[in-house]
Formats: structure tokens, sequence, C-alpha cells
């Protein structure tokens, strides 16, 4: 199991509906999105942070091993705006206001990020799914998808297996060694991701699979109290948004 996913069994809201931690956390990546990205999308960050480490109880150090990935992708989908191809000033320069640019998408999309993790770092994929028919997503499409949140976990655990075995034999002394080793790792991991979708489906089949896989959900009630204060919280920074962009330069 991922760490996130870990964390999202043992949250604090776990028990709590998947809808109302799905409203504040989109709500949060639609308002970064949305609002000006000065200074919404610090404020919609820092709102972010402050459920995540206050409410939610998720560890600093553990969100930081989380947002570090997405992070690593805003930056990157930033830098291309500080330069730009062809031109009178030649065939590489830097952009005209490319800076701004990539400073307010790196914002915008850094904020966006941590409402994603806070529906992630709280709500099991397992609680989520299943409930998306409930919300008309065709069965089949949810089915699939929980079929391949599990398979992915099996084979997580298969290649860190032959990695660990491969280790203990050295396989990894050398750089020869190493390459025929990720080149073992690859068709081993091949071959049993066939193989276990063979068996997953000869025991759905097995098991009278009509089309439809059929989970228990532990109950859950949507609580008037936190989504009230979910929406007092968007409304509070789209007008705080609005107010400080009067004041700020």
């Amino acid at each position: 199991m991922l760490p996130i996913d870990a964390a999202a069994h043992g949250s604090r809201w776990r028990h709590r509906h998947p809808a109302e931690k799905a409203l504040l956390g989109i709500g949060l990546t639609v308002t970064a999105i949305c609002l000006p990205p000065w200074p919404g999308a610090p404020l919609v960050a820092l709102a972010a942070l402050a459920v995540l480490l206050g409410p939610a109880g998720v560890g600093g150090r553990q969100l930081w091993r989380a947002f570090r990935v997405p992070l690593g992708f805003c930056v990157t989908g930033a830098l291309p705006l500080l330069v730009q191809l062809g031109g009178d000033t030649g065939w590489v320069s830097p952009a005209p206001g490319g800076p701004v640019q990539a400073g307010e998408l790196l914002l915008r999309t850094s904020a966006a990020s941590l409402g994603v993790l806070l529906l992630a770092f709280t709500t099991p994929v397992s609680d989520l799914l299943p409930r998306l028919v409930r919300a008309g997503v065709p069965a089949p499409v949810v089915d699939v998808a929980l079929v391949m949140y599990r398979i992915g976990f099996l084979l997580l655990d298969t290649v860190s297996r032959v990695r660990q075995a491969q280790t203990a034999r050295l396989g990894h002394s050398g750089r020869a060694a190493a390459w025929r080793s990720v080149a073992g790792l690859g068709a081993t991991a091949f071959v049993r991701a066939f193989d276990r979708a063979g068996r997953l489906q000869a025991g759905l089949a097995g098991r009278g699979y009509d089309g439809t896989l059929r989970v228990l959900l532990p109950p859950a009630t949507v609580s008037a109290r936190f989504v009230g204060a979910t929406l007092a919280l968007l409304a509070a920074l789209v007008a705080a948004t609005l107010v400080l962009e009067r004041f700020l330069p």
C-alpha cells in the first residue's frame, strides 16, 4: 500500500462521507483555478495547508513527500513560459512577461494540487469509486477502475519482491548487472501482469460475475455542518481575494 493510501485509511476523516470531502477538496481546486493567481492562489494554498495539517491530521513530512511530486510537474510546466523560440531576438530568447506568467501558473497549479491532495489524504479510493455509480458514472467504468486499482498494488508488490531478490543475488553490483536486472524485472512484471489478470478473470467467473462488482460500503451520512463550513470557507476565500486584489499590487 502506498503511503498516501495508508494515510487515507487512517485519517481522522476516514468515516466522513466522501461527498463532503470531495466538496472541500474539489472546491479548493476549482477556486484556485478560477480566482486570480494573485492573491487567490496563495490564499487557497494557505487554507488547504491549514485544513490538511489541522483538522485532517496529516503530518507535515508526510504531506511534503506527497506534494513534491506534483510540485515538480508544476515547476516543469512553468519553466517553458520563461523562453520563446524564434523571432527577431534569436532562436531562443527570454519571453516577454515570461517570469510573471510562469509565477502565476506555478502559484495556481500548486494551490490546486493541494486541494487534490486534501481529498486523496482523507478519502480511500475503495470508498470513493463505488459511490460514483450513484453519481451517474457507468458501472463498468467503475469496475474497471477498481480492478486496475487492485492490480496496480499487486504489481508494485511483485516489482518490490523481484528487486529484493535481485539485490540479494548481487544483481545490482555493477552497471552491466544492473541493466540485466532491470530487463529481467520488466519481463517478469509483464508476464505476471497477464497471469494476475487471467487468474482474476477466472476468479470472477467462478463467483458468478454478471458485469457489476458489488462491495460493502461503510455507513456514512452527509453532515450539514461540514457542508456549511466548507461553503463558508470557499465564499470567504473568494471575498478575500476580490478585496485584496484592489489593494495589493
